[in-house]
């Protein structure tokens, strides 16, 4: 059988095992420690705009501290962008909140201003105006952010960018994540770079980001013994994996042009075969890490989507559908939703190709050729 092509794998550069032995060598093996801090920096000192940074467990855990940062409690809603990943709308229920989901719009696959500002205004016409609203930059496409804020400005709502699949990426110039009252990232093991497991808060509000930290460090209060005066939770980052993502920090923009670059060679490769669309950067403004390359395949010339993606498979490379839209989920199912149906079309003709920036030329071309084998028969 050929070797297995994943859809985005870990890619690791020279400095991480480095740092990792340090922390082994100096004993900082527990959760805290200098490279924490270090990656902190780090991070705070590539997105710019004078933001400040917590490095927590998870994406997901960055979201939940959000939240209780802008104070959603239960029986509050938060508008969330329909098509994204669960981890996206989870932490609402934590909250005991209500997801309220707004569809995507065409050009990058993201939340629709238009269909926004009009869940904002039903919401607050049903006297339930929301506390906050999540957008996603999908396979690190920014987001119409302009429109976005401008709306949530109007109607003085805090938006939080979930931008875990888009460090790296920018719109007009300005790093995605440095838009939001409060943004999130994630360094899951198939991200753009990874700590194994990951996540970061990201603010320009410092007051935010330390009693994130305190909060994320079970809340204990200035004591010489274990005193607690709010809950809290067990979401810091550990020494060992900020080393290895101190080391990711390295090669971070290498790793945007190889994504980059696969993207081009799919492009290029598959510009005959005219039922397959690419997702476009809508024009010079929007600049995408291109974390994951996708497609749309039209059906209507007689290869759908499961065809590409069952026969990829037979090939033992993996490819994965977009994110099936939250509305469509079981668990969601009784949500508020203002759409359009333009996620249900994008997940019934989206297909994630193989990403990573470890890929080599061999496993891109056995990719591009068995991808073309399905439109020859």
């Amino acid at each position: 059988m050929n070797t297995k092509i994943w859809l985005s794998s870990p890619h690791m550069g020279t400095n991480e095992f480095k740092n990792v032995k340090e922390a082994f060598d100096t004993n900082w093996i527990a959760p805290l420690g200098p490279h924490v801090d270090g990656f902190e920096r780090d991070l705070a000192e590539f997105l710019g705009e004078g933001v400040h940074v917590a490095a927590l467990s998870s994406g997901t855990a960055a979201l939940h501290l959000a939240l209780i940062m802008l104070g959603v409690q239960a029986g509050d809603e938060v508008i969330c962008q329909s098509m994204t990943f669960s981890a996206s709308a989870n932490p609402i229920a934590y909250q005991g909140a209500t997801p309220v989901f707004v569809d995507s719009e065409d050009r990058t696959w993201n939340m629709s201003p238009d269909l926004l500002e009009t869940a904002i205004e039903d919401r607050i016409r049903l006297g339930k105006k929301p506390k906050a609203i999540i957008v996603v930059h999908l396979y690190g496409m920014p987001a119409e952010m302009d429109r976005i804020m401008a709306i949530a400005d109007s109607y003085a709502i805090p938006v939080m960018e979930d931008a875990a699949e888009a460090l790296g990426s920018t719109y007009k110039g300005r790093k995605l994540g440095t838009f939001g009252a409060m943004s999130i990232l994630s360094f899951n093991g198939n991200k753009i770079i990874t700590t194994s497991g990951g996540g970061a808060l990201v603010s320009n509000n410092e007051a935010h980001i330390k009693q994130a930290r305190f909060l994320a460090t079970q809340a204990r209060d200035a004591a010489p013994h274990y005193q607690h005066s709010h809950i809290g939770y067990n979401y810091r980052m550990s020494n060992v994996c900020a080393a290895i993502g101190r080391g990711q920090m390295d090669v971070l923009l290498d790793r945007v042009q190889q994504r980059r670059a696969n993207f081009t060679f799919y492009q290029t490769g598959l510009a005959a075969i005219p039922a397959i669309q690419f997702a476009e950067e809508p024009n010079g403004e929007f600049y995408s890490n291109r974390w994951l390359s996708t497609v749309l395949v039209d059906d209507s010339q007689g290869v759908s989507r499961e065809d590409i993606r069952l026969a990829l498979e037979r090939e033992n490379i993996e490819t994965r559908p977009l994110w099936k839209p939250m509305q469509l989920q079981p668990v969601f199912a009784d949500a508020p939703y203002y759409g359009d149906g333009t996620s249900e079309r994008l997940f019934d003709k989206g297909l994630c190709l193989p990403s990573g920036s470890n890929m080599t030329d061999e496993e891109r071309e056995r990719v591009l050729q068995a991808i073309k084998a399905c439109f020859a028969k």
